[in-house]
């Protein structure tokens, strides 16, 4: 098992170039099955979950490379249309093949997936709009197997707008006859990057980004190429570490206006952000201030998965934070491990109380789940002392790294055994 040690207590300054958004290239890795052609895909951040999810593709018998951030996929050669339990389990968003796989090959096996436990996830979703599309579900022994004799288009009410159920609709309806309406939709920006790649793909796509939208499917690309967006979830990570390290970092490659919730807290809390094209200045210099009330939402609310870093940012502010969770049930499991270094949160519910400003200590701690290992990261870095996180794995899902980059902007940090 690999740790991360981090000794605390040192500003951090220079500069990081953002990665590519892991939520944005799961779906468009899965997406690239429907045309039985070829895909590169630019900006492909090196993680776990994209290691897994190239693995899938070669289970499916596809051609997939992934080397110094591009991913080339060959999708001509699938053969098979069953995702394995041992790479279910590796992701949590490996549901998300499920759509492609139905459209390309009429028939899908999957098992329940796996990842990050923060609570109930329930694809029922996923599964009601495969089944508006024309798929017949069957389980047997924990396993789900779709079958369909050509998916039609058709009208997919969500009732509530799911990222994931919204992509895989997406996915699905690409390799659909006809015309599929998809309602109370996600508007994520990962939404809006999957819809601009399936445009390239050639499908007729209207409303990615909104609470609408339309797809029509039909004839693809034999070959396209795309850019992934920048990891606004990574950008906001970063930002935490500056703000409760008193660092002044320089991000490059970021998209200011897919964050502006998250800048706004940052900015509450006395953070100076200069923003100028793709690069953005994060400055903490003066004393910290709580900011307020933070309630998760929905785009373009604040995401719940930058929540657990700025609750860690927010130890070390004067006053009382408050957050309040509405996405997820277990979004607190960071808590305890943040209590072990000192900090004074309380929680009821799905509101967590933080008193600041602490005084935090270096313990020893482990990551409960990818965001909540973030959170352990940031305030590992304003603790005094030694630091030393367990379950690197979580991590490694979602930051590229990440011991290299924090050394690289002054930390003092290394992997171990």
């Amino acid at each position: 098992m690999s740790g991360l040690k981090i000794v605390g207590g040192r500003a951090l300054c220079g500069r990081i170039h953002v990665q590519g958004a892991k939520n944005s290239v799961l779906p468009i890795l899965a997406a690239s099955l429907l045309s039985g052609g070829e895909t590169v895909i630019h900006n492909c951040p090196a993680l776990s979950d994209v290691d897994a999810a190239i693995d899938i593709l070669r289970h499916l018998g596809c051609r997939a490379e992934f080397t110094q951030g591009t991913a080339y996929v060959d999708s001509s050669t699938m053969t098979r249309c069953d995702i394995p339990d041992e790479l279910m389990r590796r992701m949590r968003s490996s549901v998300i093949f499920l759509g492609a796989i139905l459209a390309r090959a009429g028939e899908a096996k999957l098992s329940m997936p796996g990842g990050c436990e923060l609570g109930p996830r329930p694809i029922d979703l996923h599964l009601l709009a495969m089944e508006r599309l024309g798929a017949e579900l069957e389980t047997r022994g924990g396993n789900l197997l779709l079958r369909s004799h050509g998916l039609r288009g058709g009208r997919i009410d969500l009732s509530i707008p799911s990222v994931g159920a919204t992509e895989n609709a997406m996915i699905a309806a690409s390799g659909a006859q006809g015309e599929t309406l998809i309602t109370n939709a996600a508007r994520e920006p990962e939404i809006g990057d999957l819809g601009r790649y399936l445009r390239a793909l050639g499908v007729k796509i209207r409303g990615e980004g909104t609470s609408t939208v339309s797809v029509e499917g039909g004839g693809f690309a034999p070959c396209c190429q795309h850019t992934i967006i920048p990891d606004r979830i990574a950008a906001a990570t970063f930002i935490a570490a500056a703000a409760a390290s008193g660092g002044d970092l320089t991000l490059t490659g970021v998209a200011g206006d897919h964050m502006r919730a998250v800048l706004d807290a940052f900015s509450r809390m006395g953070v100076e952000i200069r923003e100028c094209g793709d690069t953005m200045r994060v400055l903490s210099r003066g004393k910290l201030r709580s900011p307020g009330t933070v309630t998760t939402g929905p785009y373009p609310g604040f995401p719940t998965d930058a929540q657990p870093p700025l609750m860690a940012a927010c130890l070390g502010a004067e006053g009382i934070s408050v957050f309040v969770e509405t996405v997820f049930q277990s979004r607190f499991r960071h808590v305890p491990e943040l209590r072990r270094m000192g900090a004074d949160i309380k929680v009821d519910g799905r509101v967590a109380i933080a008193q600041g400003p602490g005084r935090l200590h270096g313990a020893r701690v482990e990551a409960p789940d990818l965001r909540g290992g973030a959170a352990l990261m940031v305030a590992a870095l304003a603790a005094e002392g030694e630091s030393i996180i367990t379950q690197m794995r979580h991590i490694d899902r979602g930051y590229e790294k990440i011991a290299d980059l924090l050394r690289s902007v002054g930390a003092e940090a290394e992997r171990i055994d």
